[in-house]
């Protein structure tokens, strides 16, 4: 993306600046459920940079922040992929030139609120296929029908990782609301300010 797609050096730059934001703010809730401020922060860098710089800086601002905790492992890469669905959701989010204040609040509050569980639950997909005998009410299981898997799936979802999920739509929401307008403000105005060369798009090789 950086070399192909019109990342200039001063995108560059600010995905740096915010990749390592949110690195800082994830150990801020190591430990705790649900307390995973970092997603807000994705939230409204998604919304004003774009889709294209949010599925980027959803995954950068993971791996840096699995390197700084010591979270690297297996899941690694599922994180950072499901980051930057995360991150890209909020840039593809409609009414960017258009919709302002409250009405911007409530859409993006709404959204974080909602792309938490999804987050949550792509994580969980990718773990739960190969837990075989651990737990076998709530497991996959490859002989059974693709009906009674879901219902083992929201199963192994209610049972393990709702309390996360909850706890971090909603810190994602408070988060939203109560500092959303300073930080949107602020990026807008970065993004002004610096008068990136190009957007940043995601455009197949050609020859």
């Amino acid at each position: 993306t950086i070399s192909e797609s019109g990342l200039g050096p001063k995108a560059v730059a600010m995905l740096g600046v915010l990749a390592a934001t949110g690195a800082a703010l994830r150990p801020i809730g190591a430990g705790t459920a649900g307390l995973e401020p970092m997603f807000f922060l994705m939230v409204l860098s998604g919304r004003v940079l774009g889709p294209g710089f949010g599925f980027v800086l959803g995954g950068v601002t993971m791996f840096a922040s699995a390197l700084l905790t010591g979270g690297v492992g297996p899941w690694m890469p599922f994180q950072m992929l499901a980051m930057g669905w995360f991150t890209m959701g909020a840039g593809l989010l409609p009414g960017q030139d258009r919709l302002r204040g409250r009405a911007e609040l409530l859409m993006l509050g709404v959204y974080g609120f909602l792309a938490a569980f999804v987050y949550g639950t792509i994580m969980n997909l990718a773990g739960w296929p190969f837990m075989g005998a651990l737990a076998s009410n709530v497991a996959f299981d490859p002989d059974a029908a693709v009906p009674a898997n879901l219902a083992r799936f929201v199963a192994y979802c209610l049972a393990t990782s709702l309390g996360w999920d909850l706890g971090r739509a909603l810190v994602t929401v408070v988060l939203t609301v109560t500092l959303g307008p300073v930080i949107l403000r602020a990026l807008r105005r970065a993004t002004r300010r610096a008068a990136f060369e190009s957007p940043v798009t995601f455009d197949a090789p050609t020859g």
